[in-house]
C-alpha cells in the first residue's frame, strides 16, 4: 500500500465517523441536517440517568436511519435485573446490535456492577443478542490502572470476544496529538492484543471547551499540543477541529495504524460544527494537509 492510497483510507474512515449525543438533549435535527443516516450515533449515560429515556432515545434515533450504540455504565446500574431490562429493551424496541461498556462517572457503583468486567462476566451481553461491543482504550493511560494491567485488561476482552464470538474493538479517549495513540497501538501490537481500534477525535471547539473536557476526562501530556495551538492562533475564541491527530495518523507508516477501524467524534463543540469537520474532510482530503480545520477555520457564531 503506497502512502497515499494508506492515507486515503483514513480519509474515507472519516466521512462514516460515529458521533456522540446525550439522552437529554434534542438533537435529531441537527443529525438529519448534519449527517448521513447510516452511521452509529452513540448515546451517552450521563450520571443519574434513567435507562428507559436511553431506549427511548436509540428507538428515535433508529426510526430516524441511525445505528443507535447506548452506552451501558456499570456502576450506574442498580440490579442485574435493572441491567437485563436495559439490554432487553434496546434489542426489542430499538433493534440495538452494538454497545459502548464503560464503568461510569461514579465512584460508588449504585448495585452489582462495578466495572465493565463484571457487566461481562454476568452473561447478559451474549444472553440478549449482543453482537458488538466498545470498550474504552485510554492511550494517555488508564485513570486507575498501570499500563501492563491496562494491557491484560484488553486481553481479556479480546479472549471473551473469540470464546462468544461477540465482536470487540477499543474505542479511545481523544487526545490532542496522534504520538500517544500511535504508542499505544504499538503496545497493543508488541503483547499480541489484535482487537480493532475506534480513534476518538475531540470536534471543533474553542481551546477552553476543549480543556474543560480534557481534564475531567483525565487527558495529559497531549494538552501540550493544544497549548502550542493556543499560542499558534493567539485567539482563546478560535475553534480547534483535530487535524493535527489526523494529520499525524495519515503520515505515519501503514503498519503503525493498521488496527484502526474507524473513528468516532466527540461533539464538543456541537454537531453542527462537527458535521461540517468531517465534510470537509470527506470532500477535500488535502484540507488536512494544510491545516485547513484549525485555527480560523472554525469561528463562533
Amino acid at each position: 500500500m503506497t502512502i497515499a492510497e494508506h492515507a486515503s483510507g483514513l480519509t474515507e474512515m472519516l466521512s462514516s465517523a460515529s458521533v456522540e449525543v446525550s439522552s437529554r438533549g434534542h438533537q435529531l435535527t441537527d443529525l438529519r441536517n448534519n449527517f448521513a443516516a447510516g452511521i452509529d450515533v452513540t448515546i451517552t449515560y450521563l450520571p443519574g440517568d434513567n435507562y428507559r429515556r436511553n431506549v427511548a432515545t436509540a428507538a428515535m434515533l433508529r426510526r430516524a436511519g441511525f445505528n443507535p450504540v447506548p452506552h451501558i455504565a456499570a456502576r450506574e446500574m442498580p440490579s442485574r435485573e435493572a441491567l437485563d431490562d436495559f439490554l432487553a429493551r434496546a434489542r426489542g424496541e430499538a433493534d440495538v446490535t452494538r454497545i459502548l461498556l464503560i464503568a461510569g462517572d461514579v465512584a460508588a457503583a449504585r448495585g452489582p456492577f462495578k466495572s465493565a468486567a463484571d457487566v461481562r462476566a454476568s452473561g447478559l451481553i451474549e444472553a440478549q443478542g449482543i453482537a458488538s461491543v466498545s470498550v474504552a482504550g485510554h492511550p494517555e493511560g488508564h485513570p486507575f490502572l498501570k499500563p501492563p494491567d491496562a494491557l491484560n485488561a484488553l486481553g481479556s476482552w479480546r479472549d471473551w470476544g473469540r470464546q462468544t464470538g461477540i465482536r470487540v474493538d477499543a474505542l479511545t479517549q481523544f487526545c490532542f496529538e496522534s504520538g500517544p495513540i500511535l504508542q499505544w497501538m504499538a503496545d497493543l501490537d508488541r503483547v499480541g492484543i489484535d482487537l480493532p481500534v475506534i480513534v476518538g477525535l475531540a470536534g471543533p471547539a474553542t481551546p477552553a471547551t476543549l480543556t474543560r473536557f480534557a481534564l475531567r476526562c483525565g487527558i495529559g501530556t497531549s494538552m501540550r499540543a493544544l497549548r502550542a495551538q493556543i499560542g499558534r492562533f493567539g485567539r482563546l475564541l478560535t475553534d480547534t477541529g483535530p487535524d493535527e491527530v489526523v494529520r499525524g495518523l495519515r503520515s505515519a507508516p501503514a503498519a503503525a495504524t493498521a488496527s484502526i477501524a474507524g473513528f468516532h467524534l466527540f461533539p464538543f463543540g456541537g454537531l453542527r460544527k462537527a458535521g461540517d469537520l468531517l465534510r470537509q474532510y470527506h470532500c477535500d482530503p488535502s484540507s488536512v494537509e494544510r491545516g485547513a480545520m484549525s485555527g480560523v477555520g472554525f469561528q463562533n457564531p
